[in-house]
């Protein structure tokens, strides 16, 4: 997770601090159980966190994770290991096939 004063300037502080809320349920998730998403784990601290399943995104991702099954898409902002090894992936959803698309902004 990466903060910065543009983003707070941009988007003011309810936006802001409503997404650091939402990555840090994400930091902890990652500690706990080695993973993060947007599933029961995740939706449990929503509202005690005051904070959203989804955040609005304040860049626009590099490249995209899509399963080759369900069609189902995720950003990524870092050339992480699932970008650059997605044939070692599998989709967390449906168990598909992963292939990385750059994104048409980049």
């Amino acid at each position: 997770m990466a903060l910065t004063w543009t983003a707070y300037q941009q988007h003011g502080w309810e936006q802001f601090s409503e997404t650091v809320r939402h990555e840090l349920i994400h930091a902890w998730q990652y500690h706990e159980f080695g993973d993060a998403d947007h599933g029961a784990t995740f939706t449990r601290w929503t509202d005690r966190l005051d904070t959203s399943q989804y955040c609005k995104r304040f860049t626009t991702p590099q490249w995209w994770l899509v399963c080759e099954d369900c069609g189902g898409r995720i950003p990524r902002y870092r050339c992480s290991k699932t970008v650059r090894n997605p044939e070692q992936y599998s989709c967390s959803k449906c168990g598909g096939g992963i292939r990385v698309e750059e994104d048409n902004g980049h």
